[in-house]
């Protein structure tokens, strides 16, 4: 019996061109090519003033189910739609979020697809890649040092030490951060008072990184930043501080959208890396727009389900960019659809028809969202594994074409790029079919309507309830002209709802809003519901105790 190959070696026996061809190829000029060693590089982001006469390809939007402990595969399906197009003789491009070193030392070991679908090189995408991530934290800390300091020499802004919003970041998952208390040990050591961490990719630097549109806006986009209101309620910004531009220089390179390769060389750009849980969850603005440039045919996903990544993808990026898809693709798997039907994880190799059709709900909700909310034709790909039946696949096929949706096998795991032929070629079909893209709200609306309008319409709630805090944030908020941002809803990715124990897709439940902050700087309000935390904590057993390295260099356990 063959030895199945773990994600890691079939990359690292990967042929991989040079980053100069992969660019080559593309059409990308070496002029705006800044090389990180032979197999990835920056584009600098001149690209897009010299090449804004270019017309923009069409942009694929790849989300999921309700994940699952069962894994759905989403970055492994839109890597393998990018390479299913190229089979298919389509020139295309994946542009992909870089993976956040919390994940990977906690639950997922790596996040650069799997397979014969991946983007490599996969040890340095999951690891260091670029450094992006580190200087977006650098720039975060740094506005936390100039706070504190400001502080320190007099206050002369009279910032309340109580209405701090402003965290340190780290890029990961570490609970003993959440809260700590700082400025110990003496009047010289600083002002002591409460304060806590965030994961980098929750950072509002992160956001803003990932929605600006060039330096100048990075540098304005920063200035806005509230890190702190004074004693009588004034916002207090990184421009009264003055550390927007040591900050964007510290980010100036960071902006610069990274391009590697699929292990069938089709261009991928990965950059940006914000969480879809607890931020807006799409890679950067930027590397979305050289895609655009550069393919016919530009594949992106966002995180987690449709709920969150998706709709944040809908209500944030593209109102903010003035993008419009021109197809979805849902990816779901028998397995993870058995699990929202009550079967246990231990349970899912097994063919259980009951489960697969109490479990369905949860796919066909996300897929009447796409069509109906969004009004834009989607496919749903499942995610091939060797125990799905005829007769599972049979149903999920029967239902999704009573909504009027495609369902199309996607094999790219196994396959790499013919195995993703099928959903390719629906997804061409589907691009040039005419559609009626819109958000899922108007920004005129107040805070509360938005809110009560995601809750009820993408989430399919009874509404929306916030807690008396909550109330007395949208109202200072709205007083302080931030009432017509987008909303970026802060909520368990596991659920419709905010309890992560509901599965399936749940009825008459509520969403308890607890706490609203402005990321003026981004450009939304965030809404926190449920239990859900900006910092990550390890598991049990984190995926660190399995990652090493040997006497070479080679690095083992990232999967």
């Amino acid at each position: 019996m063959a030895t199945i190959k773990t994600d890691i070696e079939i990359a690292q026996a990967a042929e991989k061109l040079h980053i100069s061809k992969v660019a080559e190829a593309a059409g990308i000029d070496s002029k705006y090519l800044e090389q990180y060693g032979n197999y990835k590089a920056k584009i600098d982001y001149s690209y897009l003033r010299d090449h804004a006469d270019t017309p923009d390809g069409k942009l694929i939007l790849v989300t999921a189910i309700t994940p699952t402990p069962a894994g759905e595969g989403k970055t492994t399906t839109s890597v393998g739609l990018a390479d299913g197009l190229r089979y298919i003789g389509k020139k295309s491009v994946v542009a992909l979020r870089e993976p956040s070193l919390g994940p990977v030392f906690g639950v997922k070991g790596g996040a650069a697809g799997g397979g014969y679908a991946q983007v490599v090189p996969m040890e340095d995408i999951n690891l260091h890649f670029t450094g992006d991530f580190h200087a977006i934290g650098a720039a975060n800390n740094l506005l936390a040092a100039m706070l504190d300091n400001h502080i320190q020499q007099g206050n002369a802004l009279d910032i309340d030490t109580k209405q701090i919003t402003w965290k340190r970041a780290v890029d990961m998952n570490d609970r003993q951060l959440r809260n700590i208390v700082n400025g110990l040990g003496g009047r010289m050591q600083g002002v002591p008072r409460e304060d806590g961490f965030e994961i980098t990719v929750a950072s509002e630097v992160m956001a803003v990184l990932c929605l600006a549109s060039d330096i100048k806006d990075l540098k304005e986009r920063l200035g806005r930043i509230i890190c702190a209101y004074t004693r009588s309620g004034k916002p207090v910004t990184a421009h009264d501080l003055k550390a927007e531009g040591a900050m964007a220089a510290l980010l100036k390179d960071a902006l610069k959208p990274n391009l590697v390769q699929t292990l069938e060389h089709t261009p991928a750009f990965i950059h940006g890396g914000p969480f879809a849980n607890i931020a807006h969850g799409c890679n950067s603005l930027t590397a979305t727009r050289m895609a655009l440039k550069i393919g016919d045919y530009v594949v992106t996903e966002a995180g987690f389900a449709a709920d969150l990544g998706a709709e944040k993808f809908i209500d944030i990026k593209c109102r903010m960019a003035g993008f419009a898809p021109s197809a979805v693709v849902i990816v779901a798997t028998v397995r993870a659809l058995k699990y929202h039907g009550g079967v246990a994880k231990a349970d899912l190799n097994q063919e259980n028809l009951e489960a697969l059709e109490a479990g369905l709900p949860n796919l066909l909700q996300h897929v009447t969202n796409v069509k109906e909310v969004f009004g834009l034709p989607c496919v749903v790909a499942i995610n091939a594994f060797p125990t799905d039946t005829k007769e599972e696949l049979d149903m999920v096929e029967a239902k999704c074409r009573e909504l009027g949706v495609n369902v199309a096998l996607s094999e790219v795991w196994a396959k790499g790029g013919e195995g993703g032929k099928a959903l390719a070629e629906e997804v061409v079909r589907l691009c040039e079919e005419p559609n009626s893209f819109r958000q899922s709200y108007d920004l005129s609306l107040s805070i509360e309507e938005k809110l009560d309008t995601i809750c009820r319409t993408i989430y399919h709630a009874d509404g929306v309830e916030l807690t008396a805090g909550a109330k007395k944030q949208a109202k200072q908020l709205t007083d302080l002209g931030f009432g017509e941002l987008p909303i970026c809803m802060a909520k368990t990715q596991y659920s419709f709802s905010d309890d992560p124990k509901l599965l399936g897709a749940p009825k008459n439940f509520t969403v308890t809003v607890r706490n609203l902050k402005v990321s003026a700087g981004a450009g939304f309000i965030v809404a926190l519901t449920g239990d859900i935390m900006t910092m990550p904590g390890l598991p049990k057993v984190p995926s660190a105790e399995r990652i090493d390295v040997d006497e070479n260099g080679v690095i083992s356990g990232l999967f």
